[in-house]
C-alpha cells in the first residue's frame, strides 16, 4: 500500500493554485518554475491550467483516481504543501474531501493510513529500533511459525 495521494490527484485537478509571486522569483529564493505559472492579481501568480473552468495543474502527471504525481513536487508552491490529505494527520481535510467527491472517489478514512503507523515504519529488519522507511509501506511478512 502506498500514500493515498499517489493514486488520487483530484486536488490538483479541482482547485486554483494561486500563491504570492515571490515563490516563482528565483532572485528572491522562489523555487516554483516561473514558466509553469502565469499572473493572477497584482501580488499573485497561479499555476498554469488551474484558473480554467475545469482546472488541472500543468505540473500534474496523473490519471485521476488511478495514478498521480506532481512533476515539480520538491518545488511546488507552498499552498500545495499546505493541503493535507484527509486523516493524514489525524483529522479530515475539507479540501481533500471536496476534490475526491468531485471525481467520484471515496473519502479517505483513518484506515487508509494504517500502513504509516510507527509500528509499521521499520524496513531495516535488522532488529534495531530505527524506523526509517522513507514513507514506503512495509513488505508483507511471512506467516508466523506454529508453536
Amino acid at each position: 500500500m502506498s500514500h493515498p495521494c499517489l493514486t488520487c490527484g483530484a486536488c490538483c485537478a479541482h482547485f486554483r493554485v494561486s500563491f504570492h509571486w515571490s515563490e516563482a522569483e528565483p532572485a528572491l529564493g522562489g523555487t516554483v518554475p516561473p514558466d509553469l505559472t502565469e499572473p493572477l492579481r497584482r501580488h499573485e501568480r497561479v499555476m498554469k491550467g488551474t484558473s480554467q473552468r475545469a482546472p488541472r495543474c500543468i505540473a500534474l502527471d496523473a490519471e485521476i483516481g488511478v495514478r498521480s504525481r506532481c512533476s515539480i513536487h520538491p518545488l511546488r508552491p507552498s499552498v500545495c504543501a499546505a493541503v493535507p490529505a484527509s486523516w493524514e494527520f489525524g483529522a479530515p481535510s475539507q479540501q481533500c474531501d471536496k476534490a475526491r467527491l468531485a471525481y467520484g472517489l471515496p473519502l479517505l478514512t483513518p484506515a487508509d493510513w494504517s500502513w504509516d503507523t510507527p509500528a509499521n515504519d521499520d524496513d531495516n529488519f535488522d532488529g534495531s529500533d530505527n524506523p526509517n522507511d522513507g514513507g514506503h509501506a512495509p513488505p508483507a511478512l511471512p506467516p508466523p511459525i506454529a508453536a
